[in-house]
């Protein structure tokens, strides 16, 4: 088993190395130029489509253009943006925030051509539902010569899933409560396989519901409690973003618990949780995204973008800022409970229950979204017959998850969701030139119509 674990983390030293961090970075940037900075010029009109996009007027698709980002947003917004912040500055110091938010704006071209082609090469499968995502972009529009690359994304991201967004997860969810409410883990694990469970048997239009429920409410309290947690440390605004800028190009000495970066640390750290957290280049949104009611790839690819800005623009910078301006970032502690001590200092007496009742909540949608990405790609290896049983596993999982150890897990399903990135960015390199015809195209025939967005 030691020989097992030795050989996963080498390849996941390998996977998330420099090569890969600089692979995704380099297809991100040669993405927004290809598009003209488009994601981020268009980020207003993004927003008016997804407020438009909130009833599904559109046959084609199972959901809502606005249940779909939920949906995709459900998977995303988790335990990275808690956990992975946090781990992101005790290891590269304040820097790691800058680099997060430069992923996140190249990445907003990444999330937007990952949708737009797959809801351009989607499918029809055999119950009449919208099926799609790298595995279908690539067998459809690479060609059938390709489609050994689509099998590998699948089979990297059905396994990935009982890993980063199941069993990770209820552990996530088991640990936060023991320690701040006493519950039992076993307990935990039996609430979220029933509620889980609940919510699965209803398929993706009851995903979606209930992701367009959650998520905003979630999502905006915990800025909220993020704002206010700021206002109390105001004062200490200026500084920690003046750390974060100088420490992204110049090391950091070691100060209280840190024990001090280089540069490197700061980037491949802040690069790697950022897409940790908003998935950008994994291929994993463009699978809810598919299923949305929508005729045209560009409109939803123009919400889609707007996970990525959500997650880490907004939601991670919260979480950064907060442990920054509290002073906690150098206290020695890391992940979850460096988040929860921050917000402990700057509101005593709950802080660390916000953290708690959020990270919970996160995780729950998380394990949602990413049951829908493993049913679509099981389904897209062995057909609609492999549903049932794998939603079965799915759920059976996560008592599991909540009551082992999951080192090893944790490990595996890092390194696969790494390696569900390298086929999808191929693709994406691939198949740019259709992205940008189609959104050449829309946006010509916007000008002609006399439509400014």
């Amino acid at each position: 088993m030691e020989a097992i674990e030795n050989f996963v983390g080498a390849v996941n030293g390998l996977v998330w190395g420099p090569p890969m961090l600089v692979m995704i970075l380099g297809v991100g940037l040669f993405l927004s130029l290809g598009l003209k900075l488009m994601p981020v010029l268009k980020l207003g009109a993004g927003f008016r489509l997804m407020w438009k996009g909130r009833s599904g007027a559109e046959s084609d698709g199972e959901i809502p253009p606005f249940q779909a980002l939920m949906t995709a947003l459900s998977a995303t917004v988790g335990t990275g943006n808690i956990a992975g912040v946090a781990t992101a500055v005790f290891l590269g110091g304040p820097g790691a925030l800058f680099w997060m938010w430069l992923t996140a704006l190249v990445g907003m071209a990444t999330k937007y051509s990952e949708a737009v082609l797959a809801v351009r090469f989607r499918e029809v499968d055999e119950r009449g539902a919208h099926v799609g995502g790298p595995m279908y972009y690539i067998r459809n529009g690479l060609g059938s010569k390709w489609a050994w690359l689509g099998v590998l994304f699948a089979i990297f991201a059905a396994i990935a899933g009982f890993g980063i967004g199941n069993t990770v997860q209820a552990n996530s969810v088991a640990d936060v409560l023991n320690a701040n409410f006493g519950l039992p883990h076993w307990m935990t694990g039996v609430i979220l396989m029933v509620l889980v469970g609940m919510v699965l048997i209803g398929g993706i239009k009851r995903i979606g519901h209930v992701a367009s429920s959650l998520v905003p409410l979630m999502a905006i309290s915990y800025v909220f409690i993020g704002l206010i947690a700021l206002a109390v440390n105001a004062d200490q605004i200026p500084a920690a973003l003046a750390m974060v800028f100088k420490h992204a190009f110049s090391p950091i000495a070691a100060e209280g618990g840190f024990a001090g970066a280089a540069v490197w640390a700061a980037i491949r750290f802040g690069v790697a949780r950022g897409i940790f957290s908003n998935e950008a280049g994994l291929g994993s949104a463009p699978i809810a995204h598919a299923a949305a009611q929508t005729k045209n790839p560009v409109t939803q690819g123009m919400v889609a973008m707007l996970g990525t800005f959500i997650d880490t623009i907004i939601v991670c910078s919260i979480t950064g800022l907060v442990i920054i301006t509290s002073g906690a970032w150098n206290s020695g502690e890391t992940g979850a409970a460096l988040t929860s001590l921050a917000f402990e200092n700057g509101l005593p007496g709950f802080g660390n229950y916000v953290v708690a009742i959020a990270l919970a909540i996160f995780a729950f949608t998380t394990i949602l979204g990413w049951s829908f990405y493993g049913e679509r790609c099981v389904e897209f290896l062995f057909g609609v017959k492999a549903i049932v049983p794998y939603r079965v596993l799915w759920i059976l999982a996560i008592p599991v998850g909540a009551t082992i150890n999951l080192g090893f897990i944790w490990l595996l399903a890092d390194t696969l969701n790494a390696m569900m990135a390298l086929p999808n960015l191929i693709a994406l390199l691939f198949l740019s030139p259709v992205v940008f015809k189609l959104t050449r195209e829309h946006f010509d025939k916007e000008k002609a119509l006399g439509i400014n967005n």
